[in-house]
């Protein structure tokens, strides 16, 4: 298993990764409009994502968007995406690419690494205190919802 940050030539194994991350989360199936997102954010360098193959076949990915703190006074990254095809759970290949995000975030002289899970996603709840990662108690999230895409 390789890991390897993903640039435009790794669009296309990308793709139906992104596309079964969006599904799991009840999003509907859109190639096209994957496409032209990650495209975007990848071009202007808004996201950085790890993708991970075996030999030509893609197995997982995580994105992080970049973020800065006031308090920390520095760079965050949010580890916004982590996805392993059914196959490939629990054959390291998420905590690979956790390694790979946090050893990039690091490398960034960032502050930390961040994410948020649903709240009934126990095994990547369990995935995330393995590696480390401490749940959050003292502060509450809200969203302000503009509309559907």
């Amino acid at each position: 298993m390789q890991i390897v940050r993903a640039t435009l030539e790794h669009l296309e194994p990308l793709l139906p990764l992104v596309d079964a991350y969006r599904r799991f989360y009840q999003q509907p199936s859109d190639l096209q409009a994957v496409r032209e997102y990650l495209q975007g954010r990848l071009e202007k360098g808004e996201a950085v994502v790890f993708l991970s193959l075996e030999g030509q076949t893609p197995l997982g990915f995580t994105l992080l968007y970049p973020h800065w703190s006031t308090v920390a006074l520095g760079r965050v990254w949010l580890l916004n995406d982590l996805f392993t095809v059914p196959e490939a759970r629990r054959k390291g290949v998420a905590w690979a690419l956790m390694e790979a995000a946090s050893d990039f975030a690091r490398a960034q002289g960032s502050q930390r690494m961040w994410l948020r899970t649903a709240v009934d996603n126990f095994p990547a709840q369990a995935l995330y205190e393995k590696f480390g990662m401490v749940r959050d108690v003292q502060f509450y999230r809200y969203d302000l919802v503009f509309g559907e895409r």
